[in-house]
């Protein structure tokens, strides 16, 4: 279940439905992503995602991310089953 998110517009996406400063483009990819993120209970649960999901390293390294476009990714937190930190970020 998704605890928290660090991203004001993904959160009012979220919580409201309300994705106007939200690239249009990719509302249906961050939708699916979203209710599949809320859905996870385990490690599992993740990987089997797919979607481009991938661990990341460095000072990232507690955290995983998710494919939405060539140069946005979903990253979140996964503890005790729950989603943390979810934000929505260009790292390329």
């Amino acid at each position: 279940m998704i605890v928290t998110i660090r991203h004001k517009n993904l959160r009012q996406y979220y919580e409201e439905g309300n994705g106007g400063k939200l690239p249009h483009e990719q509302l249906s990819k961050i939708s699916r992503i979203l209710t599949a993120l809320d859905a996870v209970s385990s490690e599992n649960d993740i990987m089997a995602l797919g979607l481009g999901i991938h661990k990341l390293t460095g000072n990232m390294k507690d955290f995983w991310a998710l494919k939405v476009s060539a140069n946005y990714r979903i990253t979140f937190k996964f503890e005790d089953g729950d989603i943390f930190d979810v934000d929505y970020v260009d790292y390329h």
